[in-house]
This record gives C-alpha cells, sequence and structure tokens, in this order.
C-alpha cells in the first residue's frame, strides 16, 4: 500500500468533511475485532474518494448501506451523497513492531498488556478512516476487554459494565492522536486545578511508580500552572492520563488526555539529577502539544514543526521555570541543540519548515533535530527578536484563532507578525525555509577598541546575542548585541585583559556554531574550571566539540581541556554529553586513549559523595571506559558481587563483554538475577557486543530480521565495538545488502533507527559500497538518507 500523498490529502479535504467516528474495538481473542461507523459530509456530491485501511487479511465495508471494495488498502467510496455512512469491520493481528496495537506479555507475571499506537498514519490499522492531520472528528471509543483489565482512552469514562468500557465524545480529533491502553495497569489518580490526573504502568513496575508519584504528579500540575500563565488558554481536554508502557519505540507520545512514555523513565534502581530532569523536560514537552498539536494541529506534515519545536522550546522553558530544574538551559545548549547542528551538517538536511513533503513516508524523516532542536532554537531567537510579550501575545491569539482546528506556517506568521506589527515572512525565509547553521567568529585583539564578530555560512541570519567576557579572576562583563550581515563590530569588549574568555551567545540566546578568537581558546583551560554559569559552560563546551568535528581543534588539545576543566563540571548533562562525545567519537577511534577518560572520571569522583546521585552519573560513564581490572573489582567478580544497581551491573558488565571479559555463562547469570523485561534486553546488548563469531553472526541476523524492534535496536546499538576490526569488518560489505531487509515489515522511526545504529562507521571498508548504492539512480529516498548521512560520518573521521 502507498503513503497517501499531499495532493491527494488536498483534493480529499476539498471533497469531504468528517462529522463523527464511532469505534469499536474487541479486544479479547489473540487477534482484535475492529468496528466503526464514520459520519462525513460529501462537499461535492456524487464525486469519489477513499477511507483508508492497514494490516488488516479482509475489511468488510458499507457506504449509504451498500456494500463497496476495499482494494490495495483503500476503501472504495463512489457517488458521495451530501450526507454519508461509512460502517467498516475487520479482525487482524497485534502488531509485534510498535505499530498500531501492540500486545506484551510481562515476563516478571505473565500478565498482557495492549495499547495503540497512531502517528503517522498508524489509526488506520486500528480502525478503517480518512487518515490526514486536517480532517479532525470528535470520537467515542468502546472496549471489550478481559473483564479484571483496565482501560484508558482520550476521553474521560462514561458507562462500564465487567469487560466493557464506553467513554465519552472526544473533541475534534486528528486520527493520528487516536489511542488507549488496556491490561491489569498499577494506577494512581490525584486532581489538580480541577483536571484529574492518573499515573500507569505494569503492575510489576508498581514499585518504581509509587516511589516517585509525588515528583511525577508535583512536576504535572507544577506545569500546568505554568503554562495556564504563559498562554492564557487552559488545558482544552477533560482529564490528563500519563501512562508508561512497554517496549515503547519511541521517547514519548503526546496522545490528547491519554500520554504515553517508555519504561526508562521510571527508574528502576539509582536515579541522577540529569535523569529526573531530562524525565521532567519530556512530560512539559508532551504537555505543551495539548497546545501545540492537539488543540491546533498541522494542516499537513510540512509542518510538523509546528507541533515539535514549539512542544521542544516550551518543555526545556517549563522545567527551568517551575524552578524545579533551574539549569535545564544548559542541557538544552549541549544536548538537544547540538543535534540540531549534527543534522544541520549532514547530507540529509531540510529546513525547519520544508516546502513539498510528498507523503507520510517522507514526512518520517523530518521528525529529527531540525524539526525539534533547530526549531526551538530559531523560536527562542523570534521571542528575542519580538521580546517575550509579543511573541506570548501572539500565541494566545492563534490558540484562540485556530482551536480545535488547523494551521500551517502561513496561519501562524500571519497571527504572530499580527500581534508585533510586523512582516515575518523574511524572517522565516532566512529561518525556517532555508537550511545550514552561521557560524559566528570572535576576531579579537587585545587593546582594540571592539570585538569584530564574522559571520559566514549561507544564508547570513540576524542574530540577537550576547557576548560574555569571563576573566579569570571571576568578574563577568556581558553586552548584548546584534549582528546583521558579514560582521558587526561590539564597541569595548575587545580591550578584556589577557586571560578572559569571550564568548559569542553567552546566553544561548541564538542558533549558530561558535569560533573563539585565539586569546580565548589559550584561557579556556585556566578560566572553565571555575565558571559559575551553567549556560555559558555548555555553550562552551558545545562549542568545542564542533570545533573539533569540524578539524580546527586538534583531538591532543582537547583532551588538555577535558583533563582540565571536566572533573569539576557541576552539571550532570554537561558531563555526560562531553564525556560521551570524548568516548563514542574519539576514544573508540583511537584518537584519545581510554585511560585518560576513566582518569578523568576517577578525578570527578573525588568531588561526589557516595551514595549521590553525582557520585552515580559519574559511576555511570566510568563503566563505559574503564579497564578490565577495575571492572572486575568493582563488579565483584560475578553475579554476586557487590554493585546493588542494576543498571550500573549491567553496563559493568557490557563493557566487560566487550573486552572479552564476560563469557555467556556470565551474562545468563546476570539475566536470572535480573529477570525484567529491562534485564533481557540488556542480556541482548552484552551477547551482541562480545567479540565472538557466533555471537556477531546471532546478533547481526536479529537486527535484521527481528520483528521486536527493541530487540533489533539493542543489537544494533551494541554490534559496532572498537578493536573487534578484524571479526567484524566483513559486516561493513554485508550491511548495504541488507539494509533492505532491515527497513522492510517494521514500525518505520524504528526501522529508520536500526539502520543508522548498524551503519559501520568504525569501519573505512565501508566507503567504497557506500558511494556505489549513492550513485543508483533507483534509490529509495529513505535508504539513501541513511546511507548518505551514515558515509557523511565515516568519511568525516577517516
Amino acid at each position: 500500500m502507498s503513503s497517501l500523498t499531499r495532493s491527494e490529502a488536498i483534493e480529499r479535504a476539498r471533497l469531504i468533511a468528517v462529522d463523527s467516528y464511532a469505534i469499536s474495538l474487541d479486544l479479547r481473542d489473540d487477534a482484535f475485532t475492529s468496528r466503526t461507523v464514520v459520519e462525513f459530509r460529501g462537499l461535492t456530491p456524487g464525486a469519489s474518494t477513499f477511507a483508508e485501511v492497514k494490516g488488516a487479511p479482509a475489511v468488510h465495508a458499507k457506504l449509504n448501506g451498500a456494500d463497496v471494495p476495499v482494494v490495495d488498502g483503500r476503501v472504495v467510496l463512489d457517488d458521495l451523497a451530501a450526507q454519508n455512512r461509512l460502517e467498516a469491520e475487520f479482525t487482524a493481528p497485534y502488531a509485534p513492531s510498535g505499530e498500531g496495537i501492540l500486545r506484551f506479555v510481562d515476563p516478571a507475571d505473565g500478565a498482557t498488556y495492549l495499547y495503540g499506537q497512531a502517528p503517522l498514519d498508524d489509526a488506520q490499522r486500528m480502525f478503517v478512516c480518512f487518515d490526514q492531520p486536517d480532517l479532525k472528528a470528535p470520537m467515542t471509543l468502546t472496549v471489550q476487554v478481559p473483564p479484571q483489565w483496565t482501560v484508558r482512552a482520550n476521553a474521560p469514562l462514561a458507562a462500564s459494565a465487567p469487560g466493557r468500557w464506553e467513554f465519552a465524545q472526544t473533541p475534534p480529533l486528528s486520527t493520528y492522536l487516536f489511542s488507549f491502553i488496556a491490561g491489569p495497569w498499577h494506577l494512581l489518580e490525584r486532581e489538580h486545578d480541577g483536571i484529574p490526573l492518573a499515573l500507569l504502568c505494569r503492575r510489576s513496575l508498581a514499585p518504581a511508580l509509587d516511589a516517585d508519584a509525588e515528583e511525577l504528579f508535583g512536576a504535572t500540575a507544577a506545569a500546568f500552572d505554568r503554562y495556564h500563565a504563559l498562554f492564557g488558554v487552559r488545558y482544552p481536554f477533560a482529564k490528563y492520563d500519563q501512562a508508561f508502557v512497554p517496549e515503547f519505540s519511541g521517547g514519548a507520545v503526546e496522545n490528547p488526555a491519554l500520554v504515553n512514555y517508555r519504561e526508562e523513565f521510571l527508574f528502576r534502581a539509582g536515579a541522577t539529577d540529569s535523569d529526573r530532569h531530562r524525565r521532567a523536560v519530556v512530560m512539559a514537552h508532551e504537555m505543551a502539544h495539548m497546545w501545540f498539536g492537539n488543540l491546533v494541529t498541522l494542516r499537513w506534515w510540512d509542518d510538523v514543526w509546528l507541533n515539535e519545536s514549539f512542544a521542544e522550546l516550551m518543555g526545556w522553558r517549563v522545567a527551568a521555570e517551575t524552578g524545579r530544574h533551574p539549569t535545564a538551559a544548559a542541557d538544552f545548549a549541549i544536548w538537544r541543540e547540538r543535534w540540531g547542528y549534527l543534522a544541520d551538517e549532514r547530507p540529509s538536511t531540510h529546513p525547519v519548515a520544508p516546502e513539498g513533503v510528498a507523503d507520510t513516508a517522507v514526512a518520517f524523516q523530518n521528525f529529527d533535530g531540525i524539526s525539534y532542536a533547530k526549531g526551538a532554537a530559531a523560536l527562542r531567537q523570534l521571542a528575542v527578536h519580538l521580546g517575550d510579550d509579543v511573541f506570548l501575545a501572539g500565541l494566545r491569539r492563534y490558540f484562540e484563532r485556530y482551536r480545535f482546528a488547523n494551521a500551517s506556517l502561513a496561519d501562524f506568521l500571519a497571527v504572530i507578525g499580527g500581534a508585533a506589527g510586523q512582516d515575518l515572512t523574511g524572517w522565516a525565509e532566512l529561518w525556517l525555509r532555508s537550511t545550514g547553521a552561521n557560524t559566528l567568529r570572535a576576531v579579537a585583539s587585545r587593546g582594540a577598541g571592539g570585538l569584530l564578530v564574522e559571520q559566514s555560512g549561507r544564508p547570513l541570519r540576524p542574530h540577537a546575542l550576547t557576548v560574555a567576557a569571563f576573566a579569570s579572576d571571576g568578574s563577568v562583563q556581558r553586552t548584548a548585541f546584534v549582528l546583521e550581515g558579514s560582521s558587526t563590530t561590539v564597541p569595548g569588549v575587545a580591550a578584556a585583559p589577557a586571560g578572559t574568555v569571550l564568548l559569542l551567545n553567552a546566553g544561548d540566546e541564538t542558533y549558530a556554531k561558535i569560533r573563539f578568537d585565539q586569546f580565548s581558546r589559550a584561557a579556556l583551560p585556566a578560566v572553565l574550571p571555575d565558571l559559575d554559569d551553567p549556560v555559558a559552560r555548555a555553550v562552551i563546551w558545545t562549542a568545542v566539540i564542533d570545533a573539533v568535528r569540524d578539524g580546527e581543534l586538534a583531538p591532543p588539545e582537547f583532551q588538555a581541556l577535558l583533563v582540565a576543566a571536566l572533573p569539576g563540571e557541576r552539571q550532570e548533562g554537561v558531563f555526560d554529553e562531553v564525556m560521551a562525545f570524548a568516548r563514542d567519537a574519539l576514544a573508540r577511534r583511537g584518537l584519545i586513549p581510554y585511560e585518560v577518560l576513566a582518569d578523568v572520571c576517577t578525578s570527578a569522583l573525588s568531588a561526589a559523595a557516595p551514595g549521590t546521585p553525582r557520585r552515580l552519573a559519574t559511576e555511570r560513564v566510568l563503566s563505559t571506559v574503564a579497564d578490565v581490572p577495575r571492572l572486575r573489582a568493582w563488579l565483584g567478580g560475578g553475579a554476586a558481587g557487590g554493585v546493588d544497581d542494576a543498571d550500573l551491573r549491567w553496563a559493568l558488565l557490557l563493557r566487560l563483554s566487550a573486552l572479552g571479559a564476560a563469557p555467556p555463562e556470565e551474562i545468563a547469570a546476570e539475566e536470572a538475577r535480573d529477570p525484567s523485561a529491562k534485564g533481557a534486553e540488556r542480556a541482548v546488548a552484552c551477547r551482541a557486543a562480545r567479540p565472538d563469531p557466533q555471537a556477531k553472526a546471532a546478533a547481526w541476523h536479529a537486527l535484521v530480521h527481528d520483528p521486536n524492534p527493541r530487540v533489533a535496536v539493542t543489537n544494533a546499538e551494541a554490534f559496532w565495538q572498537p578493536g573487534q576490526g578484524a571479526l567484524t569488518d566483513a559486516y561493513a560489505e554485508r550491511y548495504f545488502a541488507d539494509l533492505p531487509a532491515m527497513l522492510s515489515g517494521r514500525y518505520l522511526l524504528a526501522a529508520l533507527r536500526v539502520a543508522r545504529l548498524a551503519f559501520p562507521v568504525l569501519s573505512p571498508r565501508a566507503l567504497a559500497p557506500a558511494e556505489a548504492m549513492l550513485a543508483r539512480t533507483d534509490l529509495d529516498p529513505l535508504v539513501r538518507r541513511e546511507i548518505a548521512d551514515g558515509a557523511d560520518e565515516l568519511r568525516r573521521w577517516v
């Protein structure tokens, strides 16, 4: 079945308006049965159109009482009346790959759980529908399940009997936002400001949810209060459930009134401050979608940014402004915004708001660092440009004008521009319709009358930002300025004394790559360790990492700064990201020694008290870089060792496995010690990491063929290990032959992630077959994107 095209969606929206869906799901058997009644108007009586269905072996459908055919997943609807009734029924298997209705059996207690996944065009796997975002309609849902189960959906419960759950009608929703969960869920309930709240998870994870319930409910309540204050528009749905669901392919999804999260956000053992802070950001991100995406929905998938860029921006902002995670801005700079920079320099880069997204398959590719992080940074620069009050006033008008309707880039610009009294078309062309990041370079001359700032890259954009002079004595001078065109001079700044770091974009106000003048670069090892500003430290490390990637800073100089400044880093997120780059980009390619990274962690441990989140965060990083004697002494020599934290034990064992120091029986013993779904997944990783031909063959077969996306992703993550080239180089060429199979029959986002992780980025032997494949004219666009990006990364390091 082909994906719905943009032109087809435009034509269908011209022909029909959907009034309601009545959906009935029978979930009591090994396959599910779906019955749907769709009431819709024909805006051009006599015209023809179609509805959609996927994954059903046979579908019985009627239009206005007469049987209609189903051809290649499309329900043929001819001779439309002014008022129409579509009735459809099918029975289909549960999905093993994370699309449609997923069925999970808990290995801990044998309990069965189900949940529905609709994005982007998978609602049609659950019910026959007009599966495009601008045909919104109210929905009613009835679900039949075993009598001991609990069911939650997008609307509150209206009536129930044992095994039968009937839900109230929703406001108008896009089909991709339909969802439900069913099973013997552990349920906690509260209320805040008149909004019923609920948290749900598997029964076997109840202790983890109970332990964090007050924190989770508190973060939810604080975020609601902040959004109400910022937006001036109350939460638009009747209740707010948050469910932690098993084998979830993404991080979280913003279903109205029923947000789903991956279970990793429930902490089984110890948790760092960074773990909690990033969970709070994701919670705030998904809540922002209740306005950006659910109340006002994109018209077509070229405006994914209208959902994701705004949710990204507001999630980080609200996490900080509720007072619970005041340093969230630093984490955004080095983690999420750097994700945007990476995506923007790859061959697959695209505008934040691209034109011509032809179909839903193409749209799937754009859920990336551009649509999330770059878009969020561009919107933050717009708020700086307009003033925050004007920006928020425009958002309030936007919500009011398009309440439970659809909007596009043009609609957004008209409303925000109207509030600002400005035509924002030119701004959008520079920031949303173009690709690439500008590079801002300080050209300082000590004792001169000003700091020359140069901008490169195309197009040149206007940047409102701050330059800060951080002196070695702890004093700080900040100067706000606007850069337009190729260069500007900031008066008075360059007169700073020697030993001072001049930092452009010190408040991370804009989206641009930063380069230091020669004096600041020399001063970094002395100034950075004692710099108190967490955002400035994050911006500095981001700039340093980027300079290494671009070949402007040699690994030995980076290593010297790492040793001088990172052990004292107070921000866990910054420490983690810098060490991850040092390990994954440099150490595993032999550009800096693993021993240096272990020494940095050891130095950092001296400042972290036993039992604290900071110490756990440092131990986790150390577990990925330590040598065998230290790992063995730490783990305690086997399954009876002294480390209690299950996640840390698995991290230690994964490193030992990659070094060839963990035999299969030790992995099996650890899996028996941790008989959870997470334990089974970590055992898969350990086996895939082992330098053993049979282990590699099994891992490769799983990442290519296993229908479970989590199993495939885990094998792909662990397969390529440093020092195993003699064993794995043969797979560098095999990758290209097996890539179509990796993508076939899987939930698309998960399939793309497998292909990305499995690319042989450590093997120069992959370049020639990659170039040969890219030279083909018949290459599928999805395959081309993954090959081009992987080859670009490999070429950079080679």
